[in-house]
């Protein structure tokens, strides 16, 4: 039984199980949760503020990740490489010029949604092909992203311009379904979208008629609105998407870094220590009072 388990912990290192309020409620012990990755739709923050409980992310551990997970995503869908894949494996090596355009990244706009560890680790490497990377970020300041030799914009100008998009932002009542049938009016017919964050920031049902109209070129999505996707999920159908099993941080390397993070987390926060990283508690503000006096 969870609850017998859990009831007597001073803290809780959590994976992408759902922890909930009357799970929570009896662990009457508990000070902190960290999450073995960034996402933290699968606890309720505003009960955690409320009881003054901590909740930390692995905020340094998997942006490297992602962001490759990303490049790839671009690349696979950009050049076709399934399609190109299938065609040699078919026996149809010479038909090569029968599967319709492929794309080069240099010079194209990207625009990344959300500026945080992730997408500034992509920024830098959409900078090294030499693309244009525009940010939209309402949090972040005009000057970091300039810093970075990003450039800030407003989200339905990017739209327009976009010629690929990455999304970075955490899912929450303000970005559930983000990207929506108005959207998918305003983007490029030559547009690739992927996201790694979080499923449910864009409408499945409008992205499948975009991408079945032919609205955007193509899509790359690694997280779905109900993991893992139904059977019958019209988006298994299409053969302009690229689908990974929620798995953009879980490289040998990140898992490695996210584990010791995750748990460095609890420690440090329990025992108070000097080294505590606050940048990966979500809820600093509402906890630093009543915990670190």
């Amino acid at each position: 039984n969870l609850i017998l388990n859990l009831k007597n912990v001073d803290g809780i290192v959590l994976r992408t199980a759902k922890l909930t309020n009357s799970v929570i409620s009896e662990c009457k012990s508990l000070k902190i949760i960290s999450r073995h990755g960034v996402g933290y739709d699968n606890v309720d923050l505003e009960y955690l503020n409320k009881n003054n409980i901590g909740l930390g992310i692995t905020g340094t551990s998997n942006a490297i990740s992602v962001a490759e997970h990303v490049m790839s995503m671009f690349f696979t869908i950009t050049k076709r490489m399934n399609d190109y894949d299938q065609l040699v494996k078919s026996g149809n090596f010479k038909k090569k010029y029968d599967l319709g355009d492929f794309f080069e990244l240099y010079n194209k706009n990207v625009l990344i949604l959300g500026f945080g560890r992730i997408g500034q680790a992509l920024a830098k490497r959409c900078l090294g092909f030499e693309m244009k990377v525009y940010v939209y970020d309402p949090y972040v300041k005009e000057n970091i992203i300039k810093k970075n030799n990003c450039i800030p914009i407003e989200k339905n100008e990017a739209f327009e311009i976009a010629d690929y998009i990455s999304i970075h932002l955490p899912l929450n009542d303000k970005t559930r379904n983000f990207i929506s049938e108005k959207e998918f009016g305003m983007f490029k017919k030559n547009m690739i979208l992927v996201n790694t964050s979080r499923g449910g920031i864009i409408n499945e049902k409008e992205l499948y008629n975009a991408l079945n109209e032919k609205k955007i070129f193509g899509a790359g999505l690694d997280v779905f609105e109900t993991e893992p996707p139904r059977n019958d999920n019209p988006l298994l159908s299409l053969n302009n998407i690229v689908l990974t099993p929620h798995n953009a941080a879980l490289t040998l390397e990140s898992r490695k870094r996210m584990s010791i993070e995750s748990c460095k987390n609890v420690i440090d926060f329990l025992l108070i220590k000097k080294s505590l990283n606050i940048n990966n508690f979500v809820n600093w503000n509402f906890i630093k009072n009543y915990r670190f006096k």
